[in-house]
């Protein structure tokens, strides 16, 4: 083994796990132990030795650093919307970290209120998360969601918005979403151990939350459950799901202490949403072999499935993702050719059906925020590779998109950059998707940064990043690959890179670097790939099987120990991923794991530059997995490269809350970029 320049070496405490014939043995279990101070020492130690091989750019991250601030707009409002009686918006204020949320009564010239100063609750806080806020029915009060760990584990604050009076309901660790049924009544997720929204709870205002009625409990370790309110604010529901499988259940909001009855019963395969509009419930469903998903209705006394109309039929080249719904019409969110698309839908064959046009070839574009049901305005989120975030309102009967607001970014000219989209053939002669910017008149082969995640069924789409113009201005060429795995390009898209597929995932993104390299757009020496969380154990795949393609791989907060993570169901999320990754107790999956598990197939051969970073209050990607990567790794490596593990001691699965600290960590990062590619001076 090379000499690895005063890196900490982890010690080996073996356990061993016999499964299926195999014994697997795992030196670095003892660094699941949080609590110990050797464990805490280690990661100390792990991140003084990566600072004690960066300290000499330190100069070049804090330029980096000062260039993105001074590329955003420090003082800086949001587009205001309307909800009910108050027009509400936030602003960021110069120096400080957080938003600062304000409202205005009838009209925008009316005084200003203000609701919550996230920098004073973050005072004297490593961390500060504020998760959901919710205005109650009758607009005197807000309940708010707040973590100070970065553990993800919210409690439900009350402030009442005409006193300020704050309250402290005792509600904690709840999941990711509540909601207010009545002006006392708020109906929440509760978590349990492994952190999987499990229970629906109702709490009444001025009452102990011990007290709280627990109406419902998901015994399915596979299920989680999550909760949201119609857009006419008349029911409530509550979606027991799996990643194959839905169950509704809903609350008519005129009995806030009612029943809740379930919409459909859960069957395998089965998965749907549904929206309220008119006394009919619209239901977005994969029934019947659906793949990417068909629109029907029901009358809202007839909720059986023999009862349900097709409003809009299934479309192999079309997925259908979302309704949702206004009093005169339906917006739908659907994806072809890997791009999302929008469509206002009156109703089916009405001849006022239409998709709305936005002004890029390529694109991303999420929703806006709509809390008006009786609107004809309907509001967009919109970007692209080269425009900044921008907010559009649509008017409807119009056919008219309207900027609102597109974010100012100093330094930045979009003319001066140039986006495209194209495809390379995998090795099963599968066409796939990646979307490419930089700047105008860039030389090739060229320094490149491929990007990728390709799990769950998220689709990476073509988002603006501030920060990412420094890499760019410097003479990056910065890549997203739509591997198989994510959603861009429908659900069996999706389904060909998970459980017994998921090696497509791996194999795309190695024959994407292929490609790149071929065509002489970058070289190995010029080129770094990123990718995070399950983007990680896509990082850890690929470079076992092909690290020679690759010069330097950017982990962050990696999933990289499939195989004992999905054995142990006290981990929060495990039994939940199993229908995404398979479950190991069955032989067939844990073969097909055990034949990519990144750490699993750390082997004795040479690796490129390697950066990990890590949360240490993380319950997505625990800690331990990139520190057992790289404690494995430099165990077994055979080169000469950098390791290098860099350990947030205060933050969680998305590192730092403030923006400020966020962006110094990303400067970091592409500060090291730069250094291991020669772009270390701006050109």
């Amino acid at each position: 083994m090379p000499e690895q320049n005063n890196a900490p070496i982890a010690k080996k405490e073996p356990k061993v796990t016999k499964i299926f014939g195999n014994e697997l043995v795992d030196d670095y279990f003892w660094l699941r132990g949080k609590e110990k101070q050797e464990v805490i020492d280690y990661l100390t130690a792990e991140n003084d030795h990566t600072k004690a091989k960066t300290n000499h750019l330190e100069p070049f991250v804090d330029e980096l650093f000062t260039e993105m601030k001074n590329r955003i707009k420090e003082d800086d409002e949001s587009v205001p919307y309307k909800f009910k009686d108050y027009y509400y918006y936030n602003k960021n204020e110069k120096g400080k970290e957080y938003k600062i949320y304000y409202r205005k009564h009838l009209n925008l010239e009316s005084k200003e209120e203000l609701i919550i100063d996230v920098n004073e609750l973050a005072k004297d806080l490593e961390y500060c998360k504020i998760q959901t806020m919710k205005i109650s029915p009758n607009q005197k009060m807000i309940a708010y969601s707040i973590d100070n760990t970065g553990y993800e584990k919210f409690s439900i604050i009350i402030k009442n918005l005409e006193t300020g009076k704050v309250t402290v309901t005792g509600v904690t660790n709840i999941g990711w979403s509540f909601e207010w049924a009545d002006d006392k009544t708020i109906y929440y997720i509760l978590r349990d151990e492994a952190q999987r929204p499990y229970a629906l709870k109702r709490h009444i205002l001025g009452t102990s939350a011990e007290t709280d009625v627990e109406l419902f409990e998901e015994k399915d370790i596979k299920r989680s459950m999550s909760i949201w309110k119609s857009k006419d604010q008349k029911y409530l529901f509550v979606n027991t799901e799996s990643t194959t499988s839905s169950e509704v259940h809903y609350l008519e909001l005129t009995e806030p202490l009612g029943n809740f009855k379930v919409f459909h019963s859960r069957e395998k395969g089965h998965e749907y949403t549904i929206a309220h509009k008119n006394d009919y419930f619209y239901v977005v469903t994969n029934d019947d072999k659906s793949t990417n998903f068909k629109l029907m209705r029901t009358t809202i006394n007839e909720t059986a499935k023999e009862n349900w109309e097709e409003i809009i039929a299934h479309n192999d080249a079309v997925r259908i993702l979302y309704a949702i719904a206004f009093v005169n019409y339906l917006v739908i969110l659907k994806r072809h050719d890997g791009l999302k698309k929008l469509e206002i839908f009156y109703g089916k064959d009405d001849k006022r059906n239409h998709d709305i046009e936005l002004p890029e070839s390529v694109y991303g574009l999420w929703f806006g925020d709509n809390f008006e049901y009786t609107t004809d305005i309907f509001r967009i989120r919109y970007t692209s590779l080269i425009t900044p975030m921008s907010i559009y309102e649509y008017h409807v009967d119009k056919k008219k998109l309207e900027l609102m607001k597109e974010d100012e970014v100093k330094n930045y000219n979009k003319d001066d950059y140039v986006t495209t989209r194209t495809y390379f053939d995998a090795r099963d002669g599968v066409k796939v998707p990646i979307s490419i910017v930089h700047k105008k008149g860039l030389a090739t082969p060229a320094p490149t940064m491929l990007y990728a995640y390709g799990s769950y069924g998220y689709p990476m789409d073509t988002n603006f990043s501030t920060t990412l113009v420094s890499l760019i201005e410097r003479g990056m060429i910065y890549i997203i690959a739509h591997i198989r795995g994510g959603g861009e390009l429908g659900r069996k898209w999706y389904d060909d890179g998970k459980m017994l597929k998921k090696k497509n995932s791996f194999y795309d993104f190695i024959d994407c670097a292929k490609y790149l390299i071929d065509k002489k757009i970058t070289s190995k020496d010029q080129l770094v790939i990123a990718g995070g969380s399950a983007g990680g154990l896509l990082m850890g795949g690929v470079m076992n099987m092909n690290p020679e393609l690759f010069h330097l791989v950017i982990a962050r907060v990696p999933f990289i120990d499939v195989i004992n993570t999905m054995l142990d169901e006290s981990i929060p999320l495990t039994a939940q991923e199993w229908e995404e990754w398979g479950n190991p107790n069955d032989k067939e999956y844990f073969d097909y794991m055990l034949s990519y598990s990144p750490y699993d197939n750390i082997e004795a051969k040479d690796y490129p530059h390697t950066l990990v970073t890590a949360g240490l209050n993380d319950p997505r990607v625990a800690y331990w997995e990139p520190a057992k990567m790289v404690a494995k790794l430099r165990a077994l490596k055979t080169d000469k490269n950098d390791l290098l593990l860099k350990t947030n001691m205060g933050a969680g699965h998305g590192g730092a809350s403030g923006r400020y600290e966020h962006m110094k960590e990303t400067a970091f990062i592409y500060g090291y970029t730069l250094d291991k590619i020669g772009l270390a001076k701006k050109k």
